[in-house]
């Protein structure tokens, strides 16, 4: 049976990816900041609870001892992920951001994730089938911020996409360097979800859509692209 791990699982796309790989019969940890939240999403789901918050290095190492102690993993879904956005839900654009606020991402979206994916590496390694799922948006693609007929280049804010653009750079370097793993990023489109103030235009059940799929890519799937429903995204 396939053991999965999903950051920030307790709502969102986190919460519909743990419920559709179960679905599918993975055996799912849920990694959650808040353990009261995290508990009653697993109870809700059938899922494992593991507490793991991402900015916190002491939260990682322990969860990585949990879930070693019950058997290992197989696929690392990186999907806890913060916008960044400032008083009345409003994006903070170019003008308005600052060190601070652009850290602050950072420290979820990049840190968290390059924290969350050296202590998990040595259990995948010992997967036989190892999976990792960074899950990105188009925010973080070069070629559609910099091209006038793409919905993202109207984005203003600078913290998001640039998280997201490292994020995207992590993965093709973790993807050449661990070649029998399989390792991409992914969009999941503009979702409702709590990140975005709930003004996404698709549902929970669309968005996690790929992040599932990816999440069961075989041995001898793709590693090291980004991808949507729709197919490869440009870098």
């Amino acid at each position: 049976m396939t053991t999965t791990l999903i950051t920030g699982a307790n709502k969102g796309l986190g919460y519909e990816t743990a419920r559709q790989l179960i679905a599918a019969g993975h055996t799912v940890y849920l990694g959650c900041r808040d353990e009261q939240r995290g508990q009653s999403a697993a109870d809700q789901l059938g899922a494992r609870l593991v507490h793991l918050d991402v900015t916190d290095g002491a939260s990682v190492s322990a969860a990585v001892r949990f879930i070693d102690e019950r058997g290992g993993l197989d696929v690392l879904v990186n999907n806890a992920g913060v916008e960044g956005r400032g008083e009345h839900n409003s994006i903070i654009d170019a003008a308005s951001a600052t060190a601070e606020t652009v850290r602050a991402v950072f420290d979820t979206n990049v840190f968290g994730v390059v924290r969350v994916t050296h202590e998990f590496l040595p259990l995948l390694q010992r997967s036989s089938a190892p999976v990792m799922v960074n899950v990105s948006s188009s925010l973080g693609s070069f070629n559609l911020a910099g091209s006038p007929d793409s919905p993202t280049y109207l984005y203003p804010g600078v913290a998001y996409p640039a998280s997201k653009a490292a994020l995207n750079m992590i993965t093709i370097q973790l993807a050449k360097q661990f070649p029998t793993m399989r390792i991409n990023a992914v969009e999941p489109g503009y979702t409702d979800t709590d990140l975005n103030g709930h003004t996404g235009t698709q549902t929970v059940q669309e968005g996690a859509r790929i992040i599932v799929e990816m999440a069961q890519t075989a041995p001898d799937g793709p590693t090291g692209g980004y991808y949507s429903t729709h197919g490869p995204i440009p870098w």
